[in-house]
């Protein structure tokens, strides 16, 4: 090569480079391989798996940069007039910059456009080379300007395109100044557009996190709901039947002492309490607009033990039956019982004492009930969430309407009230023709 055969380059040079670097590398390749000799087996091949990518980054920019050191040093006695002593210094000045990309590029790259600036002024250049720097500085420049509009703030990087580019431009030879500048304004808007969708996605991700939480905030409010519906079906069902058992017992059971009654009056004022407790506890964990769930719950098989139940509480109630009810569908079947509980249990609350008349008919499209009671010994029955504080009516509506049904409940001409349900034996997407009031 030209490089070795050039008489403006001294012999104690060229020993600094044939010599002195090689023994570096081959030194620094030597220690190397003894820490991996005298190191346990497997050390290092666990440490390789250990490190984090962000330390994995950091030893590629490392090595990058001895790369182009150890091109930049024996390349810069062809491009400027620089003693042999100067060499590794000016050549630290173009390439070590390039160290900074990570950990700060506004500062790397102060310093390499600082050393552009002084390296034409203070060494002259070699014939034949027209460019004030070496490539390898040009390249770390073009990197860090990128590096600068890609992380940091944009007045910096504003600072940056316009001192590059003027840089060049009074610099570069001939009218190359203006295709730099043109390449370097490129190079920054490419570095911002990589950023802002970069910016955007990481949003996109913080939003979908936003959303993933909202539709797991509204799972859990409609278990709540669920949870708070089928608690004042069952719940208030069977302290309905408590209130009413120990209200009607000195009328049911003969010779009641005044001690006993006074007991009896106890245990339903206590059970009315309970219940009345029970029902804000439940409204603040029931939301508007959710209905009935398809759940393992109570079907048509256990309509008639309702019926008994509600019977041996005390609630004067007759009923009749007709149909097979096994063409009912589960999910028809849980909403049928559902309302059946809460009819009964709005019945014997609101009106004690009055007669409960129920008939279910099982078609093979249509499921037919009717709940009807006369005027108790307190009034009619009301309807549940019209004063009273509970949510009967508003829920068995829910369920009827879950199954694509139709119910009706209303106050009856004698001072009683009922409810009328139809409902589609089988539980589909479109509403059941027949089923409007």
């Amino acid at each position: 090569m030209h490089y070795w055969r050039g008489s403006e380059i001294s012999p104690r040079g060229m020993r600094t480079f044939r010599t002195d670097v090689p023994s570096v590398l081959w030194m620094g390749i030597r220690i190397f391989s003894r820490k991996e000799r005298t190191s346990e087996p497997g050390t290092i091949s666990r440490a390789v798996h250990t490190v984090s990518p962000g330390r994995r980054i950091d030893v590629l920019i490392v090595v990058v940069t001895l790369i182009l050191y150890s091109v930049a040093w024996p390349t810069l006695p062809l491009t400027h007039q620089v003693p042999a002593a100067l060499l590794p210094v000016v050549s630290a000045l173009a390439v070590f910059p390039f160290v900074l990309i990570r950990a700060n590029p506004a500062l790397g790259w102060a310093i390499s456009a600082l050393s552009a600036v002084l390296v034409p002024l203070a060494f002259d250049l070699q014939p034949g080379w027209d460019y004030p720097w070496q490539v390898t500085h040009i390249m770390v420049l073009m990197v860090l300007v990128f590096a600068v509009g890609l992380r940091c703030a944009v007045p910096v990087v504003a600072v940056s395109w316009v001192a590059t580019v003027l840089l060049f431009l009074g610099y570069a030879p001939g009218e190359d100044g203006i295709g730099w500048g043109v390449g370097f304004t490129a190079i920054v808007v490419f570095g911002l557009l990589v950023r802002w969708l970069v910016l955007s996605r990481r949003q996109l991700a913080k939003q979908e996190e936003v959303s993933e939480l909202e539709r797991a905030r509204r799972t859990v409010l409609e278990e709540k709901a669920k949870i708070a519906r089928d608690l004042h079906d069952v719940v208030a069902h069977h302290m309905s039947l408590v209130v009413v058992q120990a209200q009607s017992a000195p009328y049911r059971i003969d010779d009641v002492s005044p001690a006993a009654a006074a007991e009896f009056e106890s245990i339903g004022a206590t059970a009315r309490e309970a219940l009345n407790e029970i029902r804000g506890m439940l409204g603040v964990l029931r939301s508007d607009g959710v209905l009935a769930e398809n759940t393992p719950q109570p079907g048509v098989g256990d309509v008639a033990a309702l019926l008994e139940s509600s019977l041996r509480a005390g609630v004067r109630l007759s009923w009749e039956a007709t149909g097979s009810p096994s063409a009912v569908s589960a999910t028809t079947g849980l909403a049928l019982y559902r309302i059946l509980q809460e009819s009964l249990s709005n019945a014997s609350r609101h009106a004690p004492g009055a007669d409960v008349r129920v008939r279910v008919d099982y078609g093979n499209d249509v499921v037919y009930l009717e709940v009807a009671n006369s005027s108790g010994s307190t009034g009619p029955a009301v309807a549940a969430g019209g004063g009273t504080g509970g949510h009967g009516i508003r829920g068995m509506r829910d369920r009827a309407l879950g199954v694509n049904g139709w119910i009706d409940a209303r106050p009856r001409t004698d001072g009683g009230f009922e409810v009328v349900v139809r409902l589609p034996s089988t539980a589909v997407a479109s509403p059941v023709s027949g089923l409007s009031a």
